[in-house]
């Protein structure tokens, strides 16, 4: 898949979405992208994840580490693809990334961290301090989408499916707070800290 059918098949089964929005990043932006939407058709996680594992193809993986939510199903079709294990790492009782549910690395165990979206890569930059702190190495990070404008910094070479230029603010800049229009916050970190 070039990136122009990977885009035309997040607009087609509605990923794409614009308003106003806050993205779990904390960010504010007129374009969320809802992964979960293309990822809720197992074909088209399949898909996805081939291409994406295509790209790590000259790197040696023992196991793909994804956070959880929206990384899930994507490390999971990775690690597929790849012949690896795929774990997760989540949030623990104190808001930080854990390595939970009886996962574990080897000792210095090669690690691709894989997520769904990329803003500020703060989720996989987070993941990434879980894999080391438990033992394993990361070797390298991916995404299907990099919309973080070039400002992404990680500590390992990234690779993403596509690049998608979708501005994103800080609150006290965001020119749609300033206008007065309403905010959504889809992000699954919104759903878990209002139960």
């Amino acid at each position: 898949m070039d990136a122009e059918e990977i885009e035309q098949l997040f607009e087609r089964v509605g990923a794409v979405r614009h308003g106003h929005f806050e993205l779990s990043s904390g960010r504010h932006s007129s374009t969320y992208v809802q992964c979960a939407l293309v990822l809720q058709h197992p074909e088209s996680a399949e898909t996805l994840g081939r291409a994406l594992a295509a790209k790590f193809k000259d790197v040696q993986i023992d196991c793909v580490a994804s956070p959880a939510l929206g990384g899930v199903l994507v490390g999971h079709e990775v690690a597929r693809r790849l012949g690896v294990r795929a774990v997760f790492v989540e949030r623990d009782t104190s808001g930080r990334m854990a390595l939970r549910r009886g996962f574990a690395f080897q000792p210095r165990e090669r690690v691709l961290v894989v997520e769904d979206v990329w803003t500020t890569g703060g989720s996989t930059r987070e993941t990434i301090g879980v894999v080391e702190q438990a033992g394993g190495i990361a070797v390298a990070a991916g995404a299907l989408i990099d919309r973080s404008g070039n400002r992404l910094e990680l500590s390992v070479p990234t690779r993403a499916l596509i690049e998608i230029n979708i501005p994103s603010y800080e609150a006290v800049e965001c020119p749609l707070c300033r206008a007065g229009q309403e905010i959504a916050k889809p992000g699954s970190h919104f759903v878990r800290s209002e139960m």
